[in-house]
């Protein structure tokens, strides 16, 4: 492993808090109940857990090691405005204490030199994703159903493969509706018993937004809506198909960003692991 001139907050017996997750907390409770493990000692290693310092200072970032015990997923990465450098820094860290990666808004260059420090990194081109996921973690999914990511058309597609990226590196099952835009109504009617199946679904859609509403007004199921910038002079760089979701008259419809496709995913997940 290549150096990093990085600042380790603690260290010795107890520095392996840094890979405390909430599987491994769920497991020790499991050992409380079954006898395994006396109350005093779980005591003892969550103490440590929580005590011991909860971010390592890597000299361009603060790595949080405790974002997965608090929200239950580890800190996340946004690429952008990072160099390179930087970016595989923070990578290194993350993975180091046992944590799943997730690097956003990120490019090739920085992909190099990431998979340097952190062998088995992926990188995610449409979706401008770098990820990893190490044995230790596991890949199964955690979340209780499927995720549906629809999207509207084909120029939709990089902020459909962020989301998606994003809900499998979380822990989700994730299913794909692609090209189903309401200027074909008929390829979205075609596939409402899989929209009615997944627990939570995602919507991508430039241009006039509408397909956010369509959705919601077919199914119970939770729907966020993500505007993408795609469109004309008129769409206003996705502020057009914004305002139509933020305005759907369809109930069970949230909105984040403009192609904020990582903030549809995230949340979907804490619906599905809820």
């Amino acid at each position: 492993m290549k150096p990093t001139g990085r600042t380790v907050v603690s260290s010795g017996p107890n520095a392996t808090h840094r890979g405390m997750k909430p599987e491994r907390i769920k497991a020790l409770l499991e050992d409380v109940r079954t006898g395994a493990l006396t109350v005093d000692t779980a005591q003892t290693r969550l103490a440590d857990a929580i005590r011991a310092a909860p971010f390592e200072d890597v000299g361009v970032a603060r790595v949080d090691h405790h974002r997965a015990i608090r929200q239950g997923f580890p800190e996340v990465v946004f690429g952008q405005g990072k160099t390179p450098d930087q970016i595989a820094r923070i990578a290194e860290t993350i993975v180091a204490a046992g944590h799943r990666l997730l690097v956003t808004r990120t490019d090739a260059e920085a992909y190099v030199v990431v998979r340097d420090r952190v062998p088995g990194a992926q990188f995610h081109e449409s979706a401008r994703i770098i990820s990893h996921i190490s044995h230790t973690t596991g890949s199964e999914p955690t979340g209780h159903g499927t995720i549906l990511i629809a999207s509207a058309g084909t120029a939709d597609h990089p902020v459909a493969d962020e989301a998606a990226v994003t809900a499998d590196v979380m822990g989700n099952r994730v299913e794909r509706l692609d090209d189903v835009g309401v200027a074909g109504l008929h390829r979205l009617l075609a596939e409402r018993a899989q929209l009615e199946q997944a627990r939570v679904v995602i919507v991508v859609a430039g241009m006039d937004g509408a397909l956010a509403s369509v959705v919601g007004g077919l199914i119970s199921t939770p729907v966020i809506a993500v505007p993408t910038s795609v469109g004309y002079g008129a769409a206003f760089g996705g502020v057009a198909a914004l305002l139509s979701m933020l305005n759907s008259c369809a109930t069970g419809v949230a909105v984040v960003n403009i192609d904020n496709g990582f903030g549809a995913a995230a949340m979907a997940s804490r619906i599905n692991h809820a």
